[in-house]
């Protein structure tokens, strides 16, 4: 599945299925892809991030006997501190969160009209943008659009590179030239 689906008149990106498999080595990805598929499971269901956080670390990350990777919903190689740790920055700050997103959008664009996976995807990133000055904002960027890529086959990993670097620019001006706004 690729690019855009037509939706009441408005184009929204489309999801794929799964994600991509992740290189091996890579726990830090392997916790944002987490973030991503945990904050997307919260907003779907109605769950409290805290409840899906016990989920994912009880049946979804690391590897089990006889237990599938990331065809199968679980997320082999997770740094599970990491992912506690953006799936709950997005859950305390996200009336913070959504509008610094919505904000950086381009016009005609709502938080809404996002695909939730893409949504889930920036929360995430915002969130940890937010969270500090580590690891640096480009590093951050970096593995989200790995992210992107692994879950989008169109041009969505654009649109989610274009609106993260405005949101770092927004929260952590000095790293990349840009104002600074308020962090968390």
């Amino acid at each position: 599945m690729s690019g855009t689906q037509k939706n009441k008149g408005d184009a929204k990106p489309a999801a794929k299925t799964g994600a991509k498999p992740l290189g091996k080595g890579r726990p830090r990805l392997g916790a944002r892809v987490a973030a991503v598929q945990a904050l997307f499971q919260s907003e779907a269901s109605g769950e409290s991030a805290e409840a899906i956080i016990q989920q994912f670390i009880s049946h979804r990350l690391g590897t089990m006997p006889g237990e599938g990777g990331f065809e199968e919903g679980r997320v082999p190689q997770a740094d599970v501190p990491l992912f506690v740790n953006i799936v709950r920055a997005v859950a305390k700050n996200a009336e913070t969160l959504d509008p610094v997103i919505a904000g950086h959008l381009s016009a005609g664009w709502s938080m809404e009209r996002l695909d939730p996976v893409l949504r889930a995807l920036l929360r995430a990133a915002a969130g940890e943008l937010w969270s500090g000055k580590e690891p640096p904002a480009k590093v951050v960027i970096n593995e989200y659009m790995d992210v992107a890529h692994g879950f989008f086959d169109g041009s969505e990993p654009r649109f989610a590179n274009g609106v993260l670097d405005a949101i770092a620019k927004h929260l952590r001006g000095g790293e990349l030239g840009g104002t600074p706004g308020v962090t968390g």
